[in-house]
């Protein structure tokens, strides 16, 4: 798969911001062909298949930063596949959106 390079700058910010508010290695958040990191304290994943994994498209993380109230229906749709008991990241992506509305009042 061919990587947008705006959409690799995209994630790579809302990436970043997961790890500063939800910081650890409890779960690992996947958008393939773009990243991968391991984020939400909790129990500490070293090898093998994570117990709590959630994946989806670099433009469903960016639909989801701007629209967190979405989280059950893209899961639902199969746009989110999130595993495990700390998989739910809604509460998570509030706050993204949240930071993010906030920084654009600052502009």
């Amino acid at each position: 798969m061919k990587v947008d390079p705006v959409l690799k700058i995209q994630v790579g910010e809302i990436l970043t911001i997961v790890q500063k508010i939800a910081p650890g290695k409890s779960v690992e958040l996947r958008i393939p062909s773009y990243s991968a990191i391991q984020c939400v304290s909790g129990s500490v994943h070293r090898r093998g298949t994570p117990s709590n994994v959630v994946e989806m498209s670099a433009q469903t993380l960016i639909n989801l930063a701007e629209n967190p109230h979405k989280w059950e229906e893209l899961c639902s749709i199969g746009m989110i596949s999130a595993s495990g008991t700390n998989s739910n990241l809604k509460e998570l992506f509030i706050q993204i959106s949240k930071l993010k509305q906030e920084s654009r009042l600052e502009i």
